[in-house]
């Protein structure tokens, strides 16, 4: 069988950090265009392996530029 422990004791390790301020929130949901600029390059494997080559900028001018 699997293995069982209580509820609380689940709960004590998957506590949520809370956010302090609407500004946390606000950037938590929100990424700057260079955050999702990023983001772009990395889901598209190509220019994540250029990015590892020649550096961020150069391989996103390449493919999305």
């Amino acid at each position: 069988e699997g293995i069982k422990i209580k509820k609380e004791v689940a709960n004590a390790f998957v506590k949520r950090k809370k956010r302090s301020s609407p500004y946390e929130w606000y950037f938590e949901y929100y990424k700057s265009p260079m955050e999702q600029m990023h983001e772009r390059c990395e889901n598209y494997p190509p220019c994540d392996y250029l990015s590892d080559q020649v550096g961020f900028a150069l391989a996103y001018n390449r493919f999305f530029g």
